[in-house]
């Protein structure tokens, strides 16, 4: 953890030229602007101003002035930029021009919540594993080789990519636990070190970024896009998690089945039960959608096993018997989502379902896909929104989800998106065109 006047003596002791701070709006895109080394000092004291009208989802134009304060525990310098005229960064907290935390900023929301769960004693960690692609350039998902999970080098034209990226995350104090090939072609996958979900949400907005710039280093273009390829896998962002409490993890029971405990089977329920719920949030795209179909290992029903990778929710069970290791992972969830906001709705979700006492469903721990419906129907299996506008439409009834994003954030944010679909849906696509025209 930096302070601020250990971030000032780095600054002029490494020559530091610009510190950039990083920022996001509601959709979870990267923000930044530089400053100069003379006005970090200030930037630490009283923030910098900046024109919050012209940020997804942040203020009016009549009340448009908002103050960035950099973190300065967040301080890193950055890997990319050559090292004769070094640069850094820094996230920052977004506040109004009285000084108090803005309801706007995403990054607040989550350390809200998260200061709500360690009143009672809880942390609450994280480890997501995000999967995207590398693709020629940006125009069009033109793929870099035809490998397969875990290929080796010779059908893997992206273990170079994945290499620097992950020396520069390391540089960047971020721990990663490995790297692969994914299933689809060009699909690759960087497996962060679990941590609080704080510090992994600034992780998971770095780690894009990262991604991205190594890729055009060379010459190609990486996408978290959900979807890219109709005919292979999308890309998910698989997250594991659990609550720790004073140093041991909560949802660990030596004694019981699974070795989870009633906090973890509480949490799981409330993931379940709220699945809808928050999927907007978590799958927060158009194109989202359509990596949640049948078919393509991507989760759509809403149920959970030890094993079943068919499930929304699973155990992992690598090492079953290791306290530490005891987490439960939540499938849905794609890359291009806002972290802050995503680990906002789950935790939400999962500590309602421990504070309320939900009973836990019975695992299923048959492949889903291979039910008929009418099976699914008895078991009790209901599925995920199968669209943008019905997860939204979900959301937009959730007390469950305004009470996590809080006032501002739940009403922007489902108006953003119903723009979003309705800019969509007036589309005519070229599946239409290539299939009714010639036919109507």
């Amino acid at each position: 953890m930096k302070t601020a006047q250990q971030v000032l003596k780095t600054v002029k002791e490494k020559g530091i030229k610009f510190v950039r701070l990083w920022f996001t709006d509601i959709l979870g895109q990267l923000k930044s602007f530089a400053i100069t080394p003379r006005e970090l000092e200030m930037a630490f004291r009283e923030g910098m101003g900046f024109d919050g009208s012209s940020i997804e989802g942040f203020a009016r134009i009549d009340e448009s002035d908002m103050i960035a304060k950099p973190d300065p525990s967040t301080f890193q310098m950055i890997p990319w930029i050559p090292s004769d005229r070094p640069e850094a960064r820094m996230f920052c907290d977004i506040l109004t021009p009285d000084g108090k935390p803005y309801e706007g900023d995403p990054r607040y929301i989550l350390k809200r919540n998260l200061a709500e769960i360690a009143k009672k004693g809880y942390t609450y960690m994280v480890g997501p594993e995000l999967e995207y692609f590398y693709f020629k350039d940006s125009a069009s998902p033109a793929v870099l080789d035809q490998g397969n999970y875990f290929d080796l080098t010779t059908l893997d034209a992206g273990s170079d990519l994945r290499r620097d990226t992950i020396n520069a995350l390391e540089a960047m104090g971020i721990s990663v636990e490995f790297s692969h090939h994914e299933v689809a072609p060009s699909q690759h996958e960087i497996d962060l070190r679990y941590t609080d979900a704080l510090s992994m949400a600034d992780n998971v907005m770095t780690y894009r970024m990262v991604v991205k710039e190594v890729a055009m280093s060379y010459g190609f273009f990486a996408s978290f896009m959900p979807k890219p390829i109709s005919t292979v896998n999308g890309s998910g962002m698989h997250v594991h998690q659990s609550l720790f409490k004073k140093g041991s993890n909560a949802f660990f029971d030596s004694g019981a089945k699974y070795h989870i405990s009633k906090a973890a089977r509480g949490f799981i329920a409330g993931l379940l039960r709220h699945s809808e719920e928050i999927t907007s949030v978590t799958n927060q795209w158009v194109n989202s959608y359509k990596r949640l179909v049948p078919g393509y290992e991507a989760p759509v029903y809403i149920s959970w096993a030890q094993r079943n990778r068919s499930t929304l929710i699973r155990i992992p069970m690598y090492k079953p018997k290791k306290e530490k290791a005891t987490r439960i992972e939540f499938r849905s969830p794609d890359p291009a989502c806002n972290p802050y906001l995503a680990f906002s709705v789950m935790l939400t979700a999962g500590m309602q379902g421990i504070e309320q006492g939900y009973e836990l469903p019975v695992p299923v721990e048959r492949d889903l896909y291979k039910m008929d419906d009418a099976e699914r129907k008895r078991l009790g299996i209901k599925s995920l929104p199968g669209s943008l506008i019905e997860a939204v439409a979900m959301t937009e009834k959730s007390q469950l989800v305004k009470k996590a994003l809080g006032d501002h954030i739940f009403s922007h944010f489902i108006a953003n998106r119903k723009i979003e679909w309705d800019n969509y849906r007036r589309q005519v696509t070229s599946y239409e065109i290539e299939k009714y025209l010639p036919i109507l």
